[in-house]
């Protein structure tokens, strides 16, 4: 949906409502069968109970959705599944689908934003080219290139942990200027140049956090909300915390993240994401499998058992019975006894 605008004397649209992008949005697992064969139907399921809960925005094949083990036939599956099941519940206010079709190859990246657009997504979030690790021009070129005839408005991804490149704030400024650039995803961890980013950004352009921990930080800084891996396991209370600061209720934000830090910090340990969420969703018996691809592997026994600690404490599983799904390894039996 685009908002009705007026021109502006620089070129860009003077935004007539909020962000199109805002609030708590789902970095989705993509479940996979015991045999590591894509599990559609449960990955509907998934989405149908993120809608349910009010979520904001749902993200699809992601690096939690462990894009990078995803064939092009496997990623548009997920990205036609997502749309059609927020379909089935329409709505006054949408929710967002945002694709994940970011590569390191900039036509790559353009023809996966175009096919997204087919498919019915509302944006593209495209992450910057990691391992040829290209500098700020060759940056801005890239985006510049998606934005110009990806046929979607995008999201700039910027995550230096695992790309090896930072999209710099007066580089992420300047895409700013361009009416398809929508939002930026923040994992950068430099709170100086998410400060300069929220503050000079065109106000019709998010600032998004890339990591659950910050949410609260990135939203005191004036930003628009998260991308969150937590969202898989609690999406309601990652929607109440960016509701309350965006209302200005900082007292109730500051208590959401304050309970709810044991998992975000839990989501990254014993293995890297989306490894301890899907242990985490198995746990909880919203998952049938915590299956994940080469060269991934799921959590070991400590990992395991830590995770399920930390579920417990939280009030997320229950001991014996509860949320635990019924299908439980000997493991996961330990882990949660």
């Amino acid at each position: 949906m685009t908002p009705t605008t007026q021109p502006a004397t620089t070129g860009r649209p003077v935004p007539a409502t909020r962000p199109m992008l805002r609030g708590a949005f789902t970095a989705l697992v993509t479940p996979f069968a015991a045999d590591g064969s894509l599990d559609e139907a449960a990955f509907r399921r998934l989405v149908r109970w993120q809608i349910l809960a009010g979520i904001d925005g749902l993200v699809p094949c992601g690096t939690t959705g462990e894009s990078p083990t995803l064939s092009s036939d496997e990623r548009e599956r997920l990205i036609a599944a997502a749309v059609e099941v927020v379909a089935e519940r329409p709505s006054r206010d949408r929710i967002r689908v945002v694709a994940g079709t970011g590569t390191n190859d900039t036509a790559a990246t353009i023809r996966a934003t175009r096919r997204a657009a087919e498919l019915g997504a509302d944006a593209a979030l495209v992450v910057a080219p990691y391992y040829n690790r290209p500098d700020g021009r060759m940056l801005e070129a890239h985006f510049r290139a998606v934005a110009d005839e990806g046929d979607l408005p995008i999201v700039v991804y910027n995550v230096p942990s695992r790309t090896g490149a930072n999209v710099d704030a007066d580089t992420f400024l300047r895409l700013a200027e361009h009416p398809r650039v929508v939002a930026v995803k923040e994992a950068s961890g430099n709170l100086e140049q998410i400060a300069r980013i929220c503050r000079d950004r065109p106000r019709d352009v998010a600032v998004l956090a890339g990591d659950d921990a910050w949410t609260l930080a990135i939203l005191a800084m004036g930003g628009d909300g998260v991308v969150s891996v937590a969202s898989n396991e609690i999406p309601g209370e990652l929607v109440a915390l960016c509701a309350a600061a965006l209302a200005g209720d900082w007292e109730t934000a500051r208590r959401t993240h304050e309970r709810w830090l044991p998992l975000f910090l839990g989501n990254f340990r014993g293995g890297p994401n989306p490894v301890p969420a899907k242990a985490a969703l198995r746990l909880m018996g919203l998952l049938a499998s915590d299956m994940v691809r080469a060269p991934l592997l799921p959590l070991d026994r400590d990992g395991l058992a830590t995770m399920a600690a930390t579920l417990r404490r939280l009030g997320l599983v229950e001991a014996a019975g509860g949320r635990i799904a019924a299908d439980e390894t000997d493991a996961t039996r330990e882990a949660v006894a």
